[in-house]
């Protein structure tokens, strides 16, 4: 089956690149020997996963319970959520921790106490890591706080919790503006653990950090443990422009079709934010407009007269800059999205190619598990 036989909008995975960006990746994390858990939130596929881990990752790392249950289901065993789980969700907590090795974030003590009582009362013990912010500003404890060290000794010493150690997220790596700056946000996300453990004369078995565009540098940091890069995987125009990978490393392309041509310079495809997302992209320079449109449908270099400055549901309005396009209506592109991530959200299934020839259709098995 050729590519051009596949309906469209299609999430197209060449399987070569995406094999070569879990060696590669695996490749630099074990020779830095650290360890190496992805995470599942790129590609939501337990297929993937199975993939990754006989690279030689020791696991996966999941963002909902939803996606975990979906991965447990499919026999992945070794799960680690860096997600702040609310008590709430204990029942289902409990009969995950029952299939898989489990482990979860904390980043407030009485969330922590909670999670301590209930271990206790049920007669078992539950694997934990404090997340602690870094700089992202999103969740974790302060590392600057006066109490900082104190909570970490604190959360340590409960019964009902095996403390792991810390896990951080340098989610501004992606607002990085040169390698030079990515590099010292990955030093100085580690330093900030490494202190943190110092301070709190408390051993951490696991000094765990996690972002693609970061994690080139964070490799060669000590101290840190594991890693936990998601995007790596697939790759997508945001990654690029961060300066961690290349448009030849690009795994994931949506497959369009033109379906209309208003003007001499504007095409429509049949891909809107249904598929693309509206999010934007980021790098170390302006990257405008809503994913790049290949030369061909088998080059991997974008074509740079084309411009995807809109979207709407169902639309992407493009514009060729050089006056006119010569894209007739019906004919195919693919587009690199701007993140990844989301596009796989959008979907149920993906087609892994080689080339223009299909090889398989993969369902999206944890796609859409918000809870």
């Amino acid at each position: 089956m050729n590519i051009s036989e596949i309906p469209t909008p299609a999430v197209l995975v060449d399987a070569a690149k995406l094999k070569h960006n879990l060696e590669a990746m695996q490749t630099v994390v074990t020779a830095n020997g650290k360890r190496l858990r992805p995470h599942g939130k790129t590609h939501k596929s337990p297929e993937i996963a199975r993939m990754q881990i006989a690279q030689g990752a020791v696991g996966i790392c999941c963002a909902k319970l939803g996606e975990a249950e979906v991965f447990a289901e499919n026999g992945i065993s070794d799960i680690r959520l860096p997600y702040p789980l609310n008590p709430v969700n204990a029942e289902r907590v409990f009969a995950l921790a029952d299939r898989v090795a489990l482990s979860f974030i904390v980043d407030d003590p009485a969330v922590a106490t909670a999670w301590s009582d209930l271990g206790k009362a049920r007669g078992r013990t539950l694997d934990v890591l404090i997340k602690v912010d870094t700089g992202f500003h999103r969740c974790g404890i302060d590392p600057q706080a006066a109490g900082a060290a104190a909570v970490v000794g604190r959360v340590a010493g409960l019964p009902g919790l095996r403390f792991r150690g810390l896990l951080s997220h340098a989610g501004h790596g992606y607002a990085a503006t040169s390698d030079a700056n990515a590099a010292a946000i990955a030093a100085e996300e580690a330093r900030i653990l490494r202190d943190l453990e110092a301070a709190s004369d408390v051993r951490c078995e696991e000094i765990s950090v996690g972002a693609t565009p970061t994690a080139r540098h964070s490799v060669r940091e000590a101290g840190v443990t594991e890693l936990r890069p998601g995007n790596y995987a697939y790759f997508d125009r945001t990654q690029v422009s961060l300066g961690a990978a290349a448009w030849a490393d690009c795994a994931l392309t949506v497959l369009a079709r033109v379906v209309s041509r208003p003007a001499r310079d504007r095409v429509i495809l049949d891909s809107g934010s249904k598929t693309l997302t509206n999010d934007g992209a980021r790098g170390f320079s302006p990257a405008p407009g809503h994913g790049v449109v290949l030369r061909d449908l088998e080059s991997a270099e974008p074509e740079p007269s084309l411009q995807i400055e809109r979207l709407s549901e169902e639309h992407a309005n493009v514009r060729a800059t050089n006056g006119a396009s010569d894209l007739p209506t019906g004919a195919l592109v693919r587009v690199i999205p701007n993140h990844s991530c989301v596009v796989s959200n959008m979907v149920d299934s993906i087609w892994l190619v080689d080339g223009m020839h299909v090889l398989s259709r993969l369902p999206v098995a944890a796609r859409g598990k918000i809870t």
